[in-house]
């Protein structure tokens, strides 16, 4: 096989990183998109030559205005789109936001309507099965101290 043709067959897949925030009730934290029809977390696409922990802290300071410590990855999710093609996202532990960081959120207007913590019992009412999935995996992962790999929000089934 060729160069070219290696190169052609390579997954040029597009990333985004976002961020798993929590209140001292261990809710979650969900913005509200107005451009989507759901909630989904903090967060957004790589750009070039950015890692996914570096476009997660930009993502969450353009969404939130705040600049809180980003910890470990708890979750990677190979998630292809129809209409996107193939897709990697990240989930980071972002922690406890203190009753401080709350009052300084300030949302992207032109992005989000707004936030709110919510319990894990109420994710499926309030977003996509696949994201709560991997919101659910990070909970999990977070609380064992390991990072989880997921494809579509599922952990695969291994041969061996």
């Amino acid at each position: 096989m060729s160069e070219n043709e290696h190169e052609a067959k390579m997954a040029r897949p597009r990333m985004a990183a976002g961020a798993l925030f929590f209140d001292d009730a261990d809710r979650i934290l969900l913005v509200e998109p107005s451009y989507k029809d759901y909630r989904d977390i903090p967060g957004g696409y790589v750009e070039h030559g950015e890692s996914p922990l570096q476009a997660c802290v930009r993502e969450v300071h353009e969404e939130l205005g705040i600049k809180p410590a980003i910890s470990h990855l708890l979750v990677v999710d190979w998630a292809p789109n129809p209409g996107e093609g193939d897709k990697v996202l990240y989930l980071f532990d972002g922690g406890h936001l203190t009753a401080d960081e709350c009052q300084h959120i300030a949302l992207q207007a032109n992005e989000l309507r707004g936030y709110a913590f919510h319990d894990a019992g109420e994710l499926p009412e309030l977003t996509i099965p696949r994201l709560v999935r991997r919101i659910t995996a990070g909970i999990e992962a977070r609380a064992n101290g390991v990072t989880a790999y997921l494809e579509h929000g599922n952990t695969p089934e291994t041969e061996g």
